[in-house]
């Protein structure tokens, strides 16, 4: 689902009228800088630099967690540097080969970080995280399958967790006496009924084709659990022409043919807002998006927020899958090079356990809207601006007993991208089911 761009950009809630980015699918807009703590740094000192794609009022946010860490280990001085996401990709790609990556470098676990992992340059958390259990059991269980990879973690969060859900307007789900479906079942009749009223059922940001996987990975979850995609991950050959994966796409095939989306909306995007201005506008009465739809929405129309409602994606009858899964972005993360000189290493290490997502820099994310991958916050939460609409997705992740990272990110970076283009296609009938996996399974062997 999640194009590494969407997740930087995502808007805190209670921050929306202040954070200059977009939500989901556009750059972030900081320019590429360097930010230093407070106080001049001692030559005496272990310089570290962090390296990190936020922007606004989360950038602000890291620089704290950087002053603070700067503040209580006089033995080192950090430095942050920000970079907007797409030339970021590309200078950690670089700097990852060349042994010259920063000490502490942003990712987003997946298969991504993976190629690091096996080219043997990330460190090794496991014996830190075992050594300082406070420190391992901060995290929500669900987000660390991302950073974890042959029972090694490679990563820590750090940032807003962004699992995707149903938003619905409540006005005209009131206006027709309906509620918001919990089985696919009930939402195929509703998608007929708003069909009926001449009412848009769901909106779809098709011309970017990412909104098209979220409907995917979450139809294969439901239908089959974890198996059919850990297949594709371990690159079974022709993983791609897993049964469930094929009942997956008649499925989305069986949407576009009832008209469950507005015509055209292979040319609507997301990127722009044009499918939420669909769902705030009352054209549509249904969107499923990743939480940062909420502060879209939030941005461009907070009038609608009162008519805004949320459902969790369907259970799929005779599915083998948790109907609790979630799917979209775990989180973002913080890695250390393993290359790294045994001081650098240990201050980043220190940085990681005494500085991010503590109690401090937890209370910092929740001030702009974001809701950290850690535990016990709930009561917490009750006391933001969005409470409902936070304690619900956070309840999502905590309650999952799986959370699937995006396709295009938890897949090496080429199988990523083409899923999305050939999902992009399979949806306007360029593509067939057979072509589509038969394309797909040819990457298994890259």
């Amino acid at each position: 689902m999640a194009k590494d761009a969407r997740k930087i950009a995502a808007v805190g809630l209670a921050a929306v009228a202040t954070i200059a980015v977009t939500a989901c699918g556009t750059e972030s807009q900081s320019n590429s800088n360097q930010v230093s703590s407070t106080g001049s740094a001692s030559a005496k000192q272990v310089q570290l630099t962090l390296w990190n794609v936020d922007s606004g009022l989360a950038e602000q946010v890291d620089n704290k967690a950087i002053a603070r860490f700067n503040a209580t280990h006089p033995g080192y001085h950090m430095t942050g540097e920000y970079f907007e996401s797409t030339p970021y990709l590309q200078k950690l790609q670089i700097a990852m080969g060349a042994h010259q990556a920063a000490d502490v470098f942003s990712n987003w676990g997946g298969g991504r970080l993976y190629t690091f992992v096996k080219a043997g340059d990330v460190l090794d958390l496991t014996p830190y995280l075992k050594a300082d259990p406070s420190w391992a059991n901060r995290y929500l269980p669900s987000v660390m399958k991302s950073i974890t990879f042959n029972g090694h973690v490679y990563g820590v969060p750090y940032g807003n967790l962004q699992p995707v859900n149903f938003f619905y307007n409540k006005q005209l789900f009131a206006q027709y006496h309906l509620t918001p479906p919990k089985t696919w079942n009930q939402l195929l009749s509703d998608i007929q009924f708003f069909k009926s009223k001449g009412i848009i059922p769901i909106s779809l940001g098709g011309q970017d084709n990412w909104p098209d996987l979220m409907y995917f990975e979450y139809l294969v979850d439901r239908l089959g659990g974890q198996q059919p995609f850990d297949n594709v991950m371990a690159g079974k050959p022709n993983a791609w022409s897993n049964p469930v994966i094929t009942k997956a796409l008649n499925m989305m095939k069986q949407l576009t043919n009832m008209g469950a989306f507005e015509p055209g909306f292979s040319s609507i995007g997301s990127n722009n807002g044009s499918d939420a201005a669909l769902l705030y506008s009352g054209k549509a009465a249904m969107w499923l998006m990743g939480s940062w739809g909420y502060g879209t929405i939030a941005s461009d129309d907070s009038a609608f927020l009162k008519n805004l409602g949320w459902f969790p994606f369907p259970s799929v009858p005779g599915g083998k899958g948790n109907p609790n899964d979630v799917c979209g972005n775990p989180s973002d993360f913080y890695s250390i090079p393993s290359y790294d000189s045994p001081a650098k290493m240990k201050g980043a290490i220190q940085f990681l356990k005494d500085n991010n997502l503590d109690s401090k820099n937890v209370a910092d994310l929740l001030q702009i809207g974001y809701v950290p991958a850690v535990k016990g916050i709930e009561n917490q939460l009750k006391k933001q601006k969005d409470a409902a609409y936070e304690t619900f997705y956070y309840n999502l992740a905590k309650n999952a007993p799986y959370f699937q990272q995006s396709w295009d990110t938890a897949l090496p970076t080429a199988e990523g991208n083409e899923l999305d283009t050939d999902l992009g296609k399979f949806m306007v009938g360029q593509m067939s089911v057979a072509q589509f996996e038969a394309d797909m399974n040819t990457y298994l062997t890259k």
